[in-house]
């Protein structure tokens, strides 16, 4: 399967909200107002926002104009290319160290799939033909150590833990050295995801940083917030608390597949100007994909 069919079936309820919603007016032979307001209406309805969904809309109707569009018909080529145009002025590349391993932080509330994430990045960064250690930092929920080393042992990657309560950034260390003995390419570090005591989760994440930093110039390299889809405009929030706690440098995005809010990915990058670098549109284990903004806009405005 191609990468925009992969797009296209993990993205189907939200094109049903965009595409699904406005076909019938692509076909109707007329272009005015109401195909614009339908269009912003459908845009809402995937959860963009009101600022994104007015000023896509905006940039359409200005395209129209510009190529004098008659027949909406030809709208969805301009619905794509406004969409790529916004998200495309992001870096979604992973961040790669000069030298040595490059650690990966990642973060999230509990519930929003970090640990899942965890496997399934390394389970890609593997198929991409890179080394991958695991680090099962969040070490005061018991359970995420032994997810973490469940998934370690289904897509064949070694994890670094410790016992639960320790010290995160001890396993972070531990983590370090063992790549840097057997020449690891990559270091994934699970976080914990206790938001709602932001000091301690923000002293916690300021030690791992101070540990990471002097152990490997640059590090952590990449920051990645790992946000659940499904809750649209509250993974945006979300997102802003969090900005508070860590300097986040990319967001993955999960559960797209089960929602029609997959237009939250257009939110988040015009709102935080943080490029989403991963998305999930599925349960099994390379259902993670890297963001392609082409692949995401077309899934979601053609049929």
């Amino acid at each position: 399967m191609g990468l925009f069919d992969r797009f296209k079936r993990g993205l189907q309820k939200s094109r049903g909200a965009i595409f699904g919603r406005l076909e019938r007016w692509f076909s109707s032979g007329k272009l005015d107002d109401t195909v614009y307001d339908e269009m912003e209406e459908a845009f809402l309805s995937a959860d963009m926002g009101f600022e994104t969904s007015v000023q896509l809309v905006d940039r359409v109707r200005k395209l129209a104009r510009e190529q004098k569009l008659t027949d909406p018909a030809g709208l969805p080529d301009l619905m794509i290319r406004a969409m790529v145009e916004q998200m495309s002025s992001l870096k979604t590349e992973m961040n790669v160290a000069e030298t040595g391993p490059t650690l990966v932080l990642v973060v999230g509330v509990n519930g929003a799939g970090k640990t899942t994430t965890i496997g399934k990045l390394a389970h890609a960064l593997q198929n991409d033909g890179k080394s991958v250690l695991m680090a099962a930092g969040d070490t005061f929920r018991a359970a995420a150590s032994e997810q973490l080393v469940e998934w370690g042992k289904r897509v064949g990657c070694d994890v670094v833990r410790h016992m639960p309560g320790a010290d995160p950034a001890a396993v972070v260390y531990d983590a370090i050295a063992a790549a840097k003995s057997r020449k690891v390419d990559v270091i994934l570090c699970d976080t914990a995801g206790r938001l709602q005591n932001k000091e301690h989760l923000m002293a916690e994440l300021a030690k791992i940083y101070k540990v990471a930093a002097r152990e490997l110039p640059g590090a952590p390299h990449e920051v990645l917030l790992v946000l659940d889809g499904t809750t649209g405009q509250n993974a945006l929030s979300q997102a802003k608390v969090f900005g508070e706690v860590v300097h986040v440098t990319g967001i993955v995005l999960t559960k797209l597949d089960g929602t029609a809010k997959g237009g939250v990915v257009l939110s988040i990058q015009r709102e935080l100007s943080l490029p989403v670098k991963w998305i999930g549109l599925g349960e099994a284990v390379d259902d993670l994909e890297p963001f392609n903004a082409e692949a995401f806009a077309t899934s979601i405005c053609k049929n």
